[in-house]
């Protein structure tokens, strides 16, 4: 009759595996303060206690049917500390009187093999695999622990906070205060298409609204093309009520205006000049020299 494994050893274990699984699992580092984490704790000890306590009923009615012999033999055999039993389930040689018993009655070429178990802390190491390799595969499949995308979206989402945050308590962007700054272009262009692209058309090309790339411009209210830009989104247009003020009618911000300022300033002062837009609608205004976006 083997010795059983200590209850402590299964309580740390369930303790360290219940640790494990609120970790991988739990939203925050708060589910220490959480009363299901301790309920489950309890309970899990508890259904440990007694199964121990079966187990012990099952072991006496097992050393009652032993010999005497047998009895010395367990108890001495029980005396030896749990740790030390590991250390030499793993690495002690067997004497040969223990070969003996464990040898197999076949072999090859003198060549015999003994029947040992695994080391436990190989059987540990397996089943700890194992079931670790089960809950991920479960989690992967139902939840949203370990994929990607979802780590992706919860990033996004937490970054576009961030942002909104931070926008709302930054100081407001007004006409004085604006500035061109290139890292604002790419950020424009997407304002552009969401709010200006259906009368400018793509690109700043012109349709139903003057084309944006050319060197014609029909309201003058700045000596910089940015702060221009500016002006008109902020005020709209005097001559042209389709040009509403988007600023003040609350549909775009001054840090949106800022964006789409500086995008149209580089397609109309940067691209333009290099590269002039093909199919633009026809200059309406006047021919404007421009000073540059922040001087």
């Amino acid at each position: 009759m083997k010795p059983r494994t200590p209850i402590s050893v299964y309580i740390i274990l369930t303790a360290g595996l219940t640790l494990m699984a609120f970790e991988m699992f739990a939203e925050d580092s708060k589910y220490l303060t959480s009363p299901y984490f301790w309920v489950l704790l309890i309970i899990s000890t508890i259904l440990l206690l007694i199964m121990n306590t079966v187990g012990d009923l099952v072991e006496n009615q097992k050393f009652s049917k032993l010999t005497e012999e047998e009895k010395r033999l367990y108890i001495e055999d029980k005396k030896t500390p749990y740790l030390q039993k590991l250390w030499n389930s793993a690495f002690k040689k067997q004497s040969q009187s223990e070969e003996k018993d464990i040898l197999i009655d076949h072999g090859f070429d003198g060549i015999t093999e003994l029947d040992n178990s695994l080391p436990k802390w190989w059987l540990g190491l397996f089943w700890f695999g194992f079931i670790f390799c089960a809950i991920y595969m479960v989690a992967f499949a139902f939840t949203d622990y370990a994929h990607p995308e979802a780590e992706y979206d919860k990033e996004t989402k937490t970054m576009l906070a961030a942002i909104t945050e931070y926008e709302k308590n930054a100081p407001v962007i007004t006409l004085e205060t604006a500035k061109y700054n290139a890292d604002d272009i790419a950020e424009g262009e997407q304002l552009f298409k969401t709010n200006c692209v259906t009368c400018h058309s793509d690109g700043g090309k012109g349709g139903i609204g003057p084309n944006l790339t050319d060197g014609y411009w029909i309201n003058i209210q700045e000596k910089s093309l940015f702060k221009n830009v500016f002006w008109m989104l902020e005020n709209g247009s005097p001559n042209n009520p389709t040009m509403r003020p988007f600023i003040k009618d609350g549909t775009i911000t001054g840090r949106d205006a800022e964006k789409l300022a500086a995008y149209v300033y580089h397609i109309n002062q940067e691209t333009a000049p290099i590269t002039p837009a093909q199919g633009g609608a026809a200059p309406q205004g006047e021919q404007t020299k421009w000073e540059a976006a922040n001087e």
